[in-house]
């Protein structure tokens, strides 16, 4: 559910993407426009069709740390979860 950090970012999937807005508490229209971008883009993301990335993905982090949303970096992994498997990119 959490983004993983790779080589200094998060990267972030539909499941991360929707428990951000929600721990927020957020419409997807209202994150769309704390992101500046548009309502369809959020739900692209949240339905996995296309995953943010740039400065989408830097103001995903940026929004998290601030919420204090939990995500998992490459240093901080539960040792318990076992890694999500990620396609070929």
């Amino acid at each position: 559910m959490s983004p993983k950090k790779q080589a200094g970012r998060a990267a972030w999937d539909a499941r991360a993407v929707r428990a951000l807005r929600r721990h927020m508490k957020l419409s997807q229209d209202e994150l769309a426009a704390a992101l500046g971008t548009r309502q369809q883009t959020v739900s692209e993301w949240e339905t996995g069709r296309y995953r943010p990335r740039g400065a989408s993905a830097t103001l995903l982090t940026i929004i998290a740390e601030r919420a204090e949303f939990e995500y998992e970096s490459g240093e901080r992994k539960s040792e318990s979860r076992k890694p999500e498997s990620e396609g070929p990119q």
